[in-house]
């Protein structure tokens, strides 16, 4: 991820109809916004960021700020696209068999295999096992690198309940078996910064 500089100057060319200005900008902050959706819209997470992306671009002209306002803006956006999905899915619920879906035979790509057991993946799945509004928090805040303001925007509340929700989904991440067996420290030490 840029700094705020470098992300301030890539909003100004990109709302001013810079094509590599608004590249400039999916590259820098396509994979928070990837990691953040999909603790927020699951499987679901590369259509949904897809959707956020394309509602940038045709509201961009609108948007006035600096790079620091654009990331909680673009996570905003996020935010709404998933929480429209999870209802989306919460109404047309689908059972794979109706569609002849029959797994049980088949090995998997092994690339995706190493894909699922690595790290980024693993803490995502950690994450997103914590309750929606801590997994929420703790994304923006430590993943996206929001501030508590701006964190606080996306998620509509107060700037001292996202800091109790990260604090308290950090400490359950530190608390965690899975991470102390690993021996990840980086929970631990992150519980005291917010």
């Amino acid at each position: 991820m840029w700094d705020d500089d470098e992300l301030t100057a890539a909003v100004k060319a990109a709302c001013a109809g810079d094509e590599a200005g608004f590249t400039a900008l999916w590259r820098s902050l396509q994979p928070a916004v990837l990691r953040y959706l999909r603790v927020v819209a699951g499987d679901a997470a590369e259509d949904v960021a897809s959707e956020t992306w394309l509602q940038a671009a045709r509201d961009l002209h609108r948007f006035t700020g600096d790079g620091a306002a654009f990331r909680g803006w673009l996570f905003r956006i996020a935010r709404h696209r998933g929480i429209d999905e999870r209802r989306r899915a919460g109404r047309r619920r689908e059972d794979p068999a109706e569609f002849g879906a029959d797994d049980a035979g088949r090995t998997g790509d092994a690339a995706a295999q190493a894909l699922e057991h690595s790290g980024t993946e693993w803490a995502i799945g950690l994450i997103a096992g914590l309750p929606p509004d801590q997994a929420e928090a703790v994304m923006l805040r430590v993943v996206a690198g929001l501030d508590v303001a701006t964190t606080a925007r996306v998620l509509g509340k107060r700037a001292g309940a996202v800091r109790v929700a990260t604090l308290r989904g950090l400490r359950k991440l530190a608390a965690d078996p899975r991470v102390q067996a690993r021996g990840d420290e980086n929970f631990v030490t992150r519980t005291r910064e917010v």
